[in-house]
């Protein structure tokens, strides 16, 4: 059943519209946007669906086709920060955003169902926000831009949910275009759009989800965005963006604390790896790509230490294996790693995967081929 007429079976009338916003994955450039640094992320085909219609009594209605239980009915007026536990503090969290930007959001009743799958790095929650937002944009004619709507949906994360996430997942969710990866300064949020046709090069860029589940309201992200901060401070600048590259070792000379001075040291650095490949790609070396998104996973791990036995098992496994980089992604503590390969060498890549996963007793890992999709949009 779709959503469609999974709305009409729930609420006894079909929907105003449905609208979809995907998933996505971080090429490189991790920890670095709440840093008002630089990511390049693209979007899944895997995607958050909604149907929504508007309603004029100050109820919410909310559903979930992926989460069996009945329909959550909130007010508007009463919605609250980290009051609403578990999945539709999402969608909630975006009415309650617009609201608080003077927005006249009435009520709605929506019916969601997602093929992003949960826990795995890959920006489930954000597409639930963007998929909300814009819908909400569209039906109450808001008139907001794309990334006036990630910016909200970000927002609600932050202040209604309670994770202190950076801006890049809503961006890309709400901005990606099909084809390309997003170089997004998180400064500005000023975007550009980087062709990525790995198909045409030979090439392919596998994502495996190591089916380890993060929650990253535990403290572990809030932690290390604390540390950052603390950097900052004490090297006397805005954010660890201004923190150059070229004076990076005279920086960490002047912290003292050995955990902030790691994480500094991976922030400045990745926003360097994020320059690197940009540069590689605009000379159409896509393959030496690889070297710096293995780089990029060693600072995960040694430095932010994020990783987890599972993540670094594909990356070792995957280099082994004839890859031409790897590393984890997203917010760490499981979740997914992607892996540049030969499209010939995939097959390959991923048996030897599945086989170290089985050794080591690990639950099997989903593996599947990313191809930069579209972003948010309305489906009819």
């Amino acid at each position: 059943m779709d959503v469609r007429e999974g709305f009409e079976e729930l609420y006894g009338t079909a929907p105003e519209g449905v609208w979809a916003a995907p998933g996505r994955v971080n090429l490189i450039g991790e920890y670095t946007d709440f840093n008002e640094g630089f990511v390049m992320p693209l979007a899944l085909p895997h995607t958050a669906v909604a149907a929504v219609s508007r309603r004029s009594d100050g109820v919410l209605r909310l559903h979930s086709a992926d989460i069996e239980g009945p329909i959550v009915e909130l007010y508007v007026d009463e919605l609250a920060p980290l009051t609403n536990a578990g999945w539709a503090a999402y969608p909630a969290g975006v009415v309650w955003v617009l609201r608080e930007a003077g927005h006249a959001i009435t009520g709605a009743d929506v019916h969601l169902s997602s093929t992003v799958p949960t826990g795995a790095g890959l920006s489930s929650s954000a597409a639930l926000e963007v998929v909300t937002a814009l819908a909400l944009n569209d039906l109450y004619g808001l008139g907001l831009t794309r990334p006036e709507l990630a910016r909200l949906a970000q927002r609600a994360e932050n202040d209604f949910v309670g994770v202190p996430c950076g801006v890049m997942d809503q961006m890309a969710s709400a901005c990606c275009t099909e084809g390309h990866a997003l170089h997004l300064d998180c400064r500005d949020l000023s975007i550009r759009q980087v062709p990525f046709d790995l198909a045409s090069q030979g090439l392919a860029l596998l994502v495996v989800d190591t089916r380890v589940k993060h929650a990253l309201g535990d403290g572990a992200y809030a932690e290390r965005r604390e540390g950052c901060e603390e950097g900052a401070r004490q090297l006397g600048v805005s954010h660890l963006r201004d923190v150059a590259y070229e004076d990076l070792d005279a920086s960490l000379a002047r912290l003292s604390d050995e955990r902030v001075r790691r994480y500094v040291r991976h922030v400045v650095s990745d926003d360097h790896r994020v320059e690197r490949v940009i540069s590689l790609l605009d000379a159409g070396q896509v393959r030496a790509i690889g070297p710096v998104l293995t780089q990029g996973h060693v600072s995960l791990r040694d430095d932010l230490r994020i990783s987890c036995p599972e993540l670094d098992l594909v990356v070792d496994t995957a280099n082994a294996s004839g890859a031409l980089g790897a590393r984890m992604t997203g917010g760490g503590f499981g979740g997914s790693a992607i892996v540049l390969a030969e499209a010939s060498d995939t097959d390959t890549i991923t048996k030897a995967i599945e086989e170290a996963f089985g050794s080591a007793r690990f639950t099997a890992p989903r593996v599947f081929v990313a191809v930069p999709a579209a972003g948010a949009r309305r489906l009819g």
